[in-house]
């Protein structure tokens, strides 16, 4: 039996598990970097579904951006619990990239503004459609300044720019 791979938009589909509220382990994928944003063992943290993701996407406007700490710091506002999972969040994020890219191949708009949407510190996201030179010019057409650090590259004074949810 020859099973066929889900599309973009397909993965893009909620989650029947999610959301789903933990308290935070060690063993976590996400344990470092929710850490980072301040949440310790024990805490409450959320998974959510890639429509929440998204839902915050959407409302970045042109000239505006969110990273995906904002984004995660969001969710876990609306769920009153310490952080999200970032690394959960990320991945919908890319999802979501590809999904679009899909959908105006097949001629559809699904409104999502995904190149607005940054990795931690400002950084381009070189998972999505394109790499890095696609994400770059995204953000280029629409005024803002790229610049390179080592091998990454990052929106300068991105913070100046950050849309507040």
């Amino acid at each position: 039996m020859v099973h066929r791979k889900k599309s973009w938009q397909e993965k893009l589909v909620d989650k029947k598990n999610l959301p789903k509220i933990l308290s935070l382990e060690k063993r976590f994928p996400c344990y470092k970097a929710v850490h980072k944003m301040g949440a310790r063992v024990g805490d409450k943290i959320v998974l959510v579904n890639p429509s929440e993701v998204v839902e915050i996407m959407k409302m970045v406007p042109k000239g505006k951006l969110i990273t995906i700490t904002e984004v995660c710091q969001a969710l876990a506002k609306r769920y009153n619990v310490k952080a999200c999972c970032s690394l959960t969040t990320g991945i919908f994020i890319m999802i979501a990239a590809n999904a679009v890219e899909e959908a105006n191949i097949q001629g559809k708009d699904l409104g999502i503004p995904y190149w607005r949407t940054l990795k931690t510190n400002g950084f381009l996201n070189e998972k999505y459609p394109g790499g890095i030179e696609a994400h770059k010019k995204k953000l280029e057409s629409e005024g803002f300044i790229v610049k390179q650090k080592g091998k990454r590259f990052f929106v300068k004074d991105y913070k100046n720019f950050l849309v507040e949810i």
